[in-house]
């Protein structure tokens, strides 16, 4: 129980912007994360029981990880257990699919209860290992932070790039739909017009018809 204490307390404390949600027998739960082409995602989990208190996962439950690309292609499916970490690269800009599903529970007995779920995701960052830093000499660590810190660079610049493509594609869209609704409003003025001529030459046509003018 000390070590579950201890990994929720680095769980919270490493990853303050993790979610959690509660999960059921066999349900599978989605959330969609925006990535950038050629972008590393690194996801974390922790499974719990949820039954009035928080149990540790029992022996024999497992997490299926499926990850679905912008095209619809599966690019991550993997059975893990009641904790780990995930991974990948994304070959596409765009909505990633990232699924959770608990498996089989013939060797767990739910008992009516819930699964809570902790999620971490991470995209586009390495994880700076203190211990292989503290390992190395003093030039060498300066060295290992400068990649590092080049590496973050280079993300934030890849973000930036993708963020710039987001807008011009939103800005065509707008000039688009404002191109189609200033056509549109052209139309409409012209039926508009066409109806009230033809209106004036019914009326006309029908004053004469009675010898009224």
């Amino acid at each position: 129980m000390l070590q579950l204490t201890g990994f929720l307390m680095n769980f919270c404390i490493s990853f303050s912007l993790a979610l959690y949600f509660h999960s059921g027998e066999r349900e599978e739960k989605c959330i969609i994360e925006d990535v950038p082409s050629d972008t590393l995602v690194i996801g974390r989990y922790l499974s719990m029981l949820h039954d009035q208190d928080f149990l540790e996962s029992a022996p024999g439950l497992g997490m299926f990880v499926t990850v679905t690309t912008p095209a619809a292609e599966v690019l991550l499916s993997k059975l893990y257990g009641p904790q780990g970490t995930f991974s990948f690269t994304s070959y596409l800009s765009g909505e990633h699919v990232i699924c959770l599903q608990s498996n089989s529970t013939r060797f767990v007995a739910f008992a009516g209860s819930q699964l809570r779920i902790h999620l971490d995701i991470r995209v586009g960052e390495h994880f700076l290992d203190e211990s292989v830093v503290q390992a190395k000499d003093k030039v060498n660590e300066v060295n290992f932070r400068l990649e590092h810190l080049i590496e973050q660079i280079h993300h934030i610049s890849k973000e930036q790039n993708y963020e710039r493509e987001r807008e011009e594609k939103f800005r065509k869209t707008s000039e688009e739909t404002n191109s189609n609704i200033l056509w549109w409003a052209i139309v409409q003025t012209l039926i508009l017009i066409s109806i009230g001529i033809w209106q004036i030459k019914s009326l006309r046509d029908f004053f004469i018809s009675k010898k009224l003018v």
